[in-house]
């Protein structure tokens, strides 16, 4: 073909009806021009503008089988949601709901409301709010509570989360000033109460769910931290992160970071909770008070649908934690694991490998969870991404890596037929 057989762009677009298909038609002879200059053949341009459109018309978010042993994937959108929990995303979301309506009273409410006596349940705390995410809780609790003044902080706690956002920075947005107290591996009772003046506010205590300092360390237990802020009269600001709400490893409870003294704690819906990305403010009423009324909160505020899957998933941590995706993973035996990559290897011609599984989104990060996995040919790695759904595997050692703890046996059935039209 020569560049002066192509067709032009109407004639290309003409046979379609898909208000998309003059773009698609631009864009398929470009890349015409480009090929035939190049000395190349471009082909059939009528099945390459339906193949254009079939690709402008799927969805750019989509589902992918996490194969990579790593149970929450923050870059595969962290904790997968129980069908509970999704159930009531579908009934909230279908029609119109009670967000902001009381019922009972027949006039506004709050959207709070729908949420803050099972979290009182489930943390023994006197109330609750909820907005977009930890991050966000940490910087409303700083705003409402010391805009202006300073915060102390441990040297040794003063991290980096998820995409670069460090503590530090999360801290200056509030407009709160932050003073360091001690060293980075070693901070002590002392360090705090010498460092309390006038212009202290908080004392806020970040828990290292990312990682760990070991060796000659030493950090203040919760308790003694909270013994300073009551005899200064500050409320103590526990940010745990990752969130667990029943025990899980060695991350701490928010149960037990209240009990232990904390005013206030922050923490993750979308991590070891099992729900969906939120953040979750625990504690005191009255300081519980300050932060719904700071004008940050409306802007951090969750929506209907947050609110629909956490109320769901914060129902089954009260009656069933089993039924939390998240927690099965965590809590799976590893021989269940291992019978699951048995059966795929069978199934696809595949070696049985033992491996390491990890929790994942900055929570445990010493905690190593002994999985199986199912090995193929290394070149089926970029070729599982292409399928529908994608499946994201791990290459190592010259081959494909399908790590069953993060698999449901349904998602391994679906491995087979993806393997197969890779292979193909």
């Amino acid at each position: 073909m020569r560049l002066r057989d192509l067709p032009s762009v109407d004639e290309l677009a003409r046979g379609s009806d898909d208000p998309r298909a003059v773009e698609a038609a631009r864009f398929v002879l470009g890349r015409a021009r480009e090929q035939i200059q190049a000395g190349e053949n471009p082909g059939d341009l009528g099945a390459r503008l339906d193949a254009a459109l079939g690709a402008a018309r799927a969805p750019h978010l989509r589902r992918v089988i996490n194969a990579t042993g790593v149970i929450v994937h923050t870059n595969l959108g962290r904790a997968p949601l129980a069908p509970a929990a999704i159930e009531r995303i579908r009934e909230v979301a279908e029609g119109y709901s009670n967000l902001e309506y009381d019922l009972a009273a027949g006039g506004r409410g709050s959207r709070q409301e729908h949420v803050t006596k099972i979290l009182r349940r489930l943390t023994g705390a006197e109330a609750a709010l909820v907005v977009n995410n930890n991050a966000a809780a940490v910087m409303l609790a700083l705003a409402a509570l010391a805009e202006r003044r300073e915060v102390l902080v441990s040297r040794g706690e003063l991290i980096e989360i998820g995409d670069g956002f460090r503590i530090p920075d999360v801290l200056e947005r509030s407009g709160a000033r932050l003073r360091e107290v001690g060293t980075t591996n070693r901070t002590r009772v002392a360090d705090y109460e010498s460092a309390v003046g006038p212009e202290t506010a908080v004392l806020l205590r970040v828990h290292q769910s990312n990682f760990r300092v070991v060796g000659f360390t030493e950090q203040p237990r919760l308790e003694e931290l909270a013994l300073v802020a009551q005899s200064h009269k500050l409320p103590l600001v526990d940010d745990l992160g990752s969130g667990a709400l029943v025990d899980v490893g060695d991350e701490p409870t928010a149960r037990a970071s209240l009990t232990a003294g904390a005013d206030l704690v922050c923490f993750s819906g979308d991590k070891l909770l099992g729900g969906p990305q939120a953040g979750i403010v625990v504690g005191r009423a009255d300081l519980i008070d300050k932060l719904r009324g700071h004008p940050l909160q409306r802007a951090l505020r969750a929506d209907k649908l947050t609110l629909a899957a956490l109320e769901g998933t914060l129902q089954l941590a009260v009656e069933a934690p089993g039924e939390i995706p998240v927690l099965r993973m965590l809590r799976e035996p590893s021989e269940a694991v291992r019978t699951r990559a048995t059966r795929l290897a069978e199934r696809v011609g595949g070696q049985v490998e033992e491996t390491v599984a990890r929790a994942g989104g900055g929570s445990l990060p010493l905690t190593e969870l002994p999985s199986f996995a199912c090995a193929v040919e290394e070149k089926l790695a970029a070729r599982l991404r292409d399928v529908d759904p994608p499946v994201i595997a791990v290459v190592r050692d010259g081959r494909t890596l399908l790590d069953c703890r993060t698999l449901s046996d349904a998602e391994a059935d679906e491995i087979v037929a993806a393997i197969a039209a890779a292979r193909s």
